[in-house]
């Protein structure tokens, strides 16, 4: 079990802010940490770690890493940590990044055997894709074994054939390694695939904590979900019409109603938002 009670001064996204959260995380879960940008998600990931220090208490598993009195050294608190920016040495190669964490060779073999990246044990970082990248970065934050897997936004880079990839590769060392995870996303679908629980940050305080499907299908207030994309066409078909929508990659078509249709113009970009099992289409 995790207990955080915290509470520190930061800026957000809407200026000075109180990070103020107390929470109960389950030992071996997989949990991700969502929200908008700047709600304090990446500051508690780091006060977790000791990169940052704050007011309150830190336990895991029994053993205390903040109170009043002390905080436990980074060293010693028996965390991996995967960047956004993969933090590889640039002048060694996969395998010697692996073991620069641990001189162990046997793990570093069958984390690399898992990730599929034996054949590459000799390449350097510079002639690596992000993907593999990343997964060199996963393994070596593996490498100590740890009790507490800290991930900030690992996939956010990379396409999405990639981040389908290493979201497999992650769960796979996730339950390999009895690990507890904790990861920054913004991503419901990444989000679904990988945590058994969901904890909903907003201004530097946890709004919801619960499992995915309860807390990505709750309707209520502002955390709908939404995806911004050009309005490419409208087509009348009977008595309704029909959107065509460029979002990323990929064309969807959206029903609407002569009134909804009446306030599109082609070549907009527009919002298209989900609430329970309705769609709707707005100018941005």
């Amino acid at each position: 079990m995790i207990d955080i009670k915290v509470k520190k001064t930061l800026q957000g996204s809407h200026g000075t802010m109180a990070l103020d959260v107390d929470l109960h995380i389950q030992e071996h879960s997989f949990t991700a940490l969502a929200g908008e940008s700047g709600s304090g998600k990446t500051t508690l990931l780091r006060t977790l770690a000791g990169f940052e220090q704050a007011q309150g208490h830190i336990r895991v598993n029994g053993l205390t890493w903040l109170d009043h009195n002390s905080s436990l050294a980074v060293q010693k608190r028996n965390i991996g940590f995967v960047f956004q920016d993969y933090a590889l040495f640039s002048n060694m190669s996969v395998e010697n990044n692996l073991l620069y964490a641990k001189a162990d060779k046997s793990l570093a073999e069958k984390l690399l055997q898992l990730t599929d990246l034996s054949a590459l044990r000799d390449r350097m970082p510079e002639h690596l894709s992000g993907g593999q990248k990343q997964r060199v970065s996963l393994c070596r934050a593996l490498m100590n074994r740890p009790k507490l897997l800290l991930m900030d936004e690992p996939l956010s880079a990379l396409d999405p054939d990639m981040r389908t990839k290493l979201q497999h590769d992650i769960l796979t060392l996730h339950k390999e390694f009895g690990t507890t995870t904790l990861m920054v996303s913004h991503d419901p679908s990444e989000i679904y695939r990988l945590a058994d629980s969901v904890i909903m940050m907003n201004q530097g305080k946890v709004l919801k904590q619960g499992n995915p499907k309860e807390i990505l299908l709750q309707t209520q207030g502002s955390q709908k979900f939404s995806l911004q994309g050009e309005l490419l066409d409208i087509i009348e078909s009977d008595v309704i019409y029909i959107a065509i929508v460029a979002i990323g990659q990929q064309i969807v078509e959206v029903t609407l109603d002569e009134v909804e249709a009446s306030t599109l113009e082609i070549g907009a970009i527009v919002q298209l938002s989900a609430k329970a099992f309705a769609l709707s289409l707005t100018s941005s």
